[in-house]
């Protein structure tokens, strides 16, 4: 397990012990992990691979988060250290195109191996949400935002660790690559209203234009900061600026959002082909699908995320 301690990560761990499975869980900084006493927890850090080494060996199957820098470096030795199994951490941007630099190559890098693999390409993270809107609804239970009824899919990210574990542990998983949203399409309207009855208090949205917005992001700091102009329409995908600027609404219109993980990027959302929800076979890439087609389990909608969050909203 890479990316062991992340906002999926963490989830997939106790997944895999609730299964029966052994995990190895790697993390940057073991003291801080938090993780279930019965998963074994190492150091080790994607972004230097020799430190990765030592953890592989005796090792059947690979959660591996994206760092596209050393991934062939990393699958490399976890085909040395006998690996049969890969489940890339991706995004649903490889699926629509977007992605070229940043989850792409992994993806190359674990299909070139010959191992086994999944990529699961999740849209738009809920817990984006807590990032972005966390700081102010705590500070004045006020949501900034200039698109209060701009749709997208969400997904959990609970839902996500479902979908990467059983990747892990059944067979039937070996080849696909799942571009996963959540079951219910949601404006940023009905996720504040979502947000405030979870905390039991009204949450006020204040709506002010793409350039206001990126201007008190920026202020904000953290996590909103560093994605406000993909967000707002200031930058593409890869971080090039566009022309357009705050005449673009880009970025929240097809609610992009970026992971939460260490070392994420962005994970764009778009609109899902109910046509195309169904099974997919080994050797396909499926159209856009949510948890439940792939574990048999109901997906979690966005308002059981927000009470799953609501203490990190008071």
């Amino acid at each position: 397990m890479t990316g062991a301690t992340g906002s999926v990560g963490r989830h997939v761990v106790r997944e895999l012990l609730t299964a029966g499975e052994d995990v190895r869980a790697l993390t940057r900084r073991p003291e801080r992990a938090g993780l279930p006493a019965g998963a074994q927890v190492l150091a080790g850090d994607l972004e230097r691979p020799e430190t990765v080494r030592d953890a592989l060996a005796g090792v059947g199957k690979l959660f591996l988060f994206p760092v596209a820098e050393t991934a062939q470096e990393v699958v490399d030795l976890a085909v040395e250290a006998g690996v049969r199994r890969i489940v890339v951490l991706s995004s649903a941007a490889v699926t629509a195109g977007w992605d070229t630099e940043f989850h792409l190559p992994v993806e190359r890098a674990v299909e070139a191996s010959g191992l086994e693999w999944t990529h699961v390409r999740p849209g738009e993270f809920a817990v984006n949400s807590l990032h972005m809107w966390g700081p102010s609804v705590r500070a004045r239970r006020t949501v900034v935002d200039p698109y209060p009824d701009s749709a997208g899919t969400p997904v959990h990210e609970r839902d996500i660790a479902d979908v990467v574990a059983a990747a892990l542990v059944e067979d039937r998983h070996t080849g696909v690559a799942y571009t996963l949203f959540g079951p219910l399409e949601v404006t940023n309207r009905q996720k504040v209203a979502a947000i405030a009855e979870a905390i039991g208090e009204e949450v006020r949205i204040e709506t002010v234009t793409a350039a206001e917005a990126r201007a008190f992001y920026h202020a904000q700091g953290g996590w909103a900061a560093a994605n406000a102009d993909f967000l707002f329409g200031y930058e593409d995908y890869s971080g090039d600026e566009v022309n357009s600027g705050a005449e673009s609404d880009a970025g929240v219109e097809s609610n992009a959002g970026v992971e939460s993980d260490p070392g994420g990027s962005g994970e764009p959302g778009y609109e899902r082909d109910e046509a195309q929800q169904e099974q997919a076979e080994p050797g396909t890439i499926p159209g856009a699908v949510s948890a439940d087609l792939v574990t048999g389990r109901p997906a979690r909608p966005y308002a059981a995320w927000a009470r799953d969050h609501a203490a990190d909203f008071r």
